[in-house]
């Protein structure tokens, strides 16, 4: 069977239309009182189950890193009982720094690490309030890989001075775009010590000024261990391209192992939309918390 292979932002749409429901998802981060309506656009009923991780016996807090003068919203959430932690960067999906997203910094929290995560598109006024895909797209593509890549890094200097973390002991995960940056960032900083890249795309359509390398094509200048978690039925990542980029980094002497999981979709961690699959989410997140265990907390 011949895969089709989706632009960059076809991807997005396309897999952004297996959708959730709106009333279920703004009843549960209503308290945030972000606008969501670009992130809620698709009102088709829930086929999962959306997750909550509680904050009790954590430590969570909204504040803001200096990015090149830029004032970068993030959140982050640890442990509560004193100590120190390895980190973990969280990367949002193109919605941007949503609910789903913190949660998942909350539950690395409760794995035992400190997690850091923000708002992408800040900059540009974020995406959440934004009216349809095609308006959250513009904004997305519009923004340089090496503007996340900064501040990413502004991230890590952050996390560096952190009295609750250990800073010689910093991961990245990210998610769809956020997992084509989690892939990127391997290859930008020596700082990692380990990458878990989900349904991350492996060979982006590139635009001058915009970006001007994909994943694949910075390989070589991955170090930190790689664990890579796709759908075997993503419409815009082929299996091809996964097996390419497992191929090139093990070439390169990199540690990585990519899971595809047969019959998941792209997106198949994202309990708020029907793309969510909870045999493959369960199992990709027991190999995530143990990569990080074993890369980070030795």
């Amino acid at each position: 069977m011949t895969t089709e292979r989706l632009s960059d932002t076809d991807d997005w749409l396309s897999n952004a239309r297996e959708g959730f429901s709106r009333r279920q998802f703004l009843a549960g981060v209503g308290v945030t009182g972000a606008s969501l309506a670009g992130f809620a656009i698709a009102a088709n009923p829930v086929a999962a189950q959306v997750i909550t991780t509680p904050t009790e016996g954590l430590t969570v807090t909204d504040t803001k890193v200096d990015s090149k003068g830029f004032q970068v919203p993030i959140y982050e959430a640890r442990p509560a009982a004193a100590g120190r932690y390895p980190v973990v960067l969280v990367i949002p999906e193109v919605w941007g720094m949503h609910e789903h997203i913190k949660d998942v910094a909350r539950r690395c929290a409760r794995a035992g690490f400190l997690a850091i995560t923000f708002e992408t598109y800040a900059r540009e006024g974020g995406t959440l309030h934004l009216p349809d895909q095609q308006a959250v797209m513009k904004v997305a593509n519009s923004v340089p890989d090496a503007q996340a890549m900064g501040d990413l890094d502004a991230l890590v200097a952050y996390a560096k001075t952190h009295p609750a973390a250990r800073a010689d002991r910093i991961g990245v995960t990210g998610f769809c775009r956020g997992g084509m940056y989690t892939l990127l960032f391997a290859a930008h900083s020596r700082d990692l010590k380990a990458a878990v890249a989900w349904y991350g795309p492996i060979k982006p359509a590139k635009t001058p000024g915009i970006r001007d390398a994909g994943p694949l094509d910075v390989a070589a200048k991955i170090t930190a261990p790689i664990l890579g978690l796709y759908g075997g039925e993503d419409r815009g990542i082929p299996v091809a391209d996964v097996k390419e980029m497992e191929a090139a980094l093990k070439a390169a002497g990199t540690t990585a192992e990519f899971v595809i999981y047969p019959g998941a979709p792209h997106a198949f961690n994202a309990d708020y939309r029907e793309s969510y699959r909870a045999d493959a989410a369960r199992d990709a997140w027991a190999r995530c918390v143990a990569w990080f265990d074993k890369y980070l907390k030795s």
